[in-house]
């Protein structure tokens, strides 16, 4: 609360700083006009014509000397008059100056502190950064900021770095997590974990494109961990984004060779395979044996038949309806990574590069805990052309 008062005593004293100059101009100013302005000299000079007339009328002058001396003391009082006025003119001018510079000092800050009291938490007990650090509960954000001011202090704790990585990647902060893989295998040595985190920092910098650094690291964690599927899917995926499609469909296919059956990972593998010129992986039927074919989210193959018999028009609705259906579906029940895959890629054959986004960086929302998941949303992205752009949650953190 005081740190408020000191603020606002502080605004205060900067609007007075502005504002006595300017006033003090207007009084200055308004005082020489009334000194010394001309409105004396224009009655004098009224003096003079008329007493040009009587001593004209008398015979004490001339007429043609009458006529010069009224001459020269007109022309003086159009002058004396002509000041006059522009006195009152720049009086008036300099007020309405005065008038708007109050204004724009004053109401600023009068409008700040009606909005601070009515919406404002003028009782809440004063936060310093180093309290909240102290004690940072669930907060992400001082729990990270905490971690950065230890490694500030101890930069050779290797464990804190390799701690930081993950957390980092689930902040959308790649940059940030490079550095702490880096650090990481750097201090305390390589693994497959660290390695693959590593490959999917440089990934995520890179729009999602496998590039050399990316695939050094894969191949590397691979060597450590021949088994590990996220490792070899991204090496798999470079293959396929360097364009050599045989090499990268045996390497899929192979992933799928090694997978559960019921692997989430799968839907993605038998799009892949596709894509690269294999036979789609066969969808598991459900345990009712209902929707036989039929992955989450997407058509049945009485759906598919029906569409066949549609003309383009009612076939393109139809398709709509589907997406449409899945995106309603999602909302109510988000923990569906297939669905976001499926509705992802659907808005991008449809075109509509904007909902594919929307969609993309809401599914990267949902599973920002799931490794595996988050990976299968990169890795689509960069397949259909789209640039993940979540907002770091800590951002909104209150300071």
């Amino acid at each position: 609360m005081m740190l408020w008062i000191l603020l606002a005593f502080l605004t205060a004293a900067v609007a007075a700083a502005l504002l006595i100059p300017l006033l003090r101009g207007n009084a200055i100013a308004a005082g020489e006009g009334h000194a010394s302005g001309h409105a004396g000299d224009i009655e004098v000079y009224r003096d003079q014509l008329k007493e040009i007339e009587r001593d004209r009328e008398q015979g004490l002058i001339e007429a043609e000397q009458a006529e010069y001396a009224r001459a020269e003391v007109g022309r003086r009082l159009l002058a004396a008059a002509a000041l006059k006025d522009g006195e009152v003119q720049a009086g008036s001018t300099r007020r309405k100056h005065g008038l708007a510079t109050a204004i724009v000092t004053i109401l600023p800050p009068a409008i700040g502190l009606c909005l601070y009291i009515m919406l404002g938490s003028p009782g809440l007990p004063d936060q310093p950064l180093e309290a909240r650090l102290a004690a940072p509960g669930n907060d992400i954000a001082l729990l990270v900021t905490k971690a950065e001011r230890h490694l500030a202090e101890n930069p050779s704790d290797g464990a804190g770095w390799d701690l930081l990585g993950p957390i980092y990647m689930r902040m959308q902060r790649p940059g940030d997590a490079e550095l702490a893989y880096r650090n990481a295998i750097r201090l305390i040595g390589p693994s497959a974990a660290r390695l693959t985190g590593l490959g999917e920092a440089l990934m995520t910098l890179s729009d999602g494109v496998i590039t050399e650094d990316a695939r050094t690291s894969f191949e590397a964690a691979l060597k450590l961990e021949p088994d590990d599927t996220r490792a070899r899917f991204y090496v798999a995926l470079g293959l396929e984004q360097a364009g050599k499609a045989p090499e990268a469909l045996a390497a899929f296919e192979d992933i799928a060779k090694n997978s559960p059956a019921d692997a989430p990972w799968m839907p993605l593998l038998s799009q892949h395979i596709a894509k690269n010129g294999g036979a789609p992986l066969a969808a598991a039927a459900p345990e009712n044996g209902s929707g036989a074919g039929r992955a989450p989210g997407g058509p049945s193959q009485e759906d598919v038949a029906a569409a066949e018999n549609l003309s383009q028009g009612d076939r393109q609705q139809m398709i709509r309806g589907m997406v449409d259906s899945l995106a309603a579906r999602l909302k109510e029940e988000p923990n569906n990574l297939d669905g976001w895959l499926r509705l992802v890629r659907s808005y991008a054959v449809l075109g509509e590069k904007d909902k594919a986004g929307e969609a993309l960086n809401q599914g990267l929302v949902q599973f920002s805990a799931d490794a595996n998941g988050k990976s299968q949303l990169l890795a689509l992205a960069g397949e259909v052309g789209l640039t993940a752009q979540v907002q770091n949650p800590a951002e909104g953190a209150k300071q």
